[in-house]
């Protein structure tokens, strides 16, 4: 048998991405609903650099969790908090050395009425509107971090009547998007992905109002001697992660990095 030389180029070409195809995986990720437009853009990246493919799954953190327990079949959690990586971990769920800080988020009070929620959060002791929406505080660190503000503010009992609870900060988002709740407590990175910062109003909530929102990232045991796990925790560590997070305005803590 013979060969011209488009023949062979076109088969050492054929051959030399052979071990990146034969090396692709499939991985399923659970993310926390407040990191999802940032996620989508970097399993974008991702995908296109690595050959691996993720399928994306967004909800609450602490149903995840319950999943998870029960056996469902993710092999990456993005949580909105630490607690919940380090019980899978003492579980026996998830991989140790895996876990790491990938952002820590802020907690936004936004309303789409441009004229209601002020730069002083003044607006939660007037108390001039109907429904205040957060997300279910025992699902949604998101939500616990709204709680917090309420009580460090002594405004939790006022307001508990006006409570709109959303089961996750995503469906916490669309209450307010929809107006069926006049305002609420969301992740900034909601807010950041409007892009147009005329669009609402808004009062970023000072820091010390509640308990950082630190979020870990971690291998669960299903995918120990999964290829595309790992290099995805690598990948969230690399520069071009890092910019599309700080662009949706978390904030990153390298110290805590592995």
């Amino acid at each position: 048998m013979t060969f011209n030389l488009k023949t062979l180029l076109a088969l050492c070409s054929t051959l030399a991405l052979a071990p990146a195809a034969a090396f692709a995986d499939t991985i399923t990720v659970a993310v926390a609903a407040n990191f999802s437009a940032p996620m989508q853009k970097i399993a974008s990246g991702f995908e296109a650099a690595t050959g691996h493919k993720l399928e994306l799954s967004v909800g609450s953190t602490g149903r995840f969790y319950a999943q998870i327990r029960n056996g469902a079949p993710f092999d990456v959690l993005l949580a909105a908090d630490t607690s919940t990586p380090e019980k899978l971990v003492n579980d026996g769920l998830a991989l140790a050395q895996s876990r790491h800080t990938y952002a820590i988020g802020t907690l936004v009070l936004y309303s789409q009425n441009a004229g209601l929620v002020d730069n002083q959060g003044e607006v939660l002791k007037n108390g001039g509107f109907s429904k205040i929406a957060l997300a279910d505080p025992k699902l949604a660190p998101y939500g616990k971090a709204a709680l917090e503000t309420l009580e460090a503010l002594g405004l939790a009992t006022t307001l508990q009547p006006k409570f709109v609870f959303g089961e996750s900060i995503g469906q916490t988002w669309q209450f307010v998007a929809t107006e069926n709740a006049a305002l609420g407590f969301v992740a900034g990175s909601q807010v950041a992905s409007l892009g147009n910062t005329t669009i609402g109003s808004r009062w970023v909530v000072p820091q010390h109002l509640y308990t950082p929102l630190r979020q870990d990232v971690v291998i669960l045991n299903r995918a120990k001697d999964s290829q595309a796990a790992h290099a995805l925790i690598n990948w969230l560590r690399g520069a071009d992660a890092l910019g599309i997070i700080e662009s949706y305005g978390y904030s990153i803590d390298t110290t805590k990095r592995p």
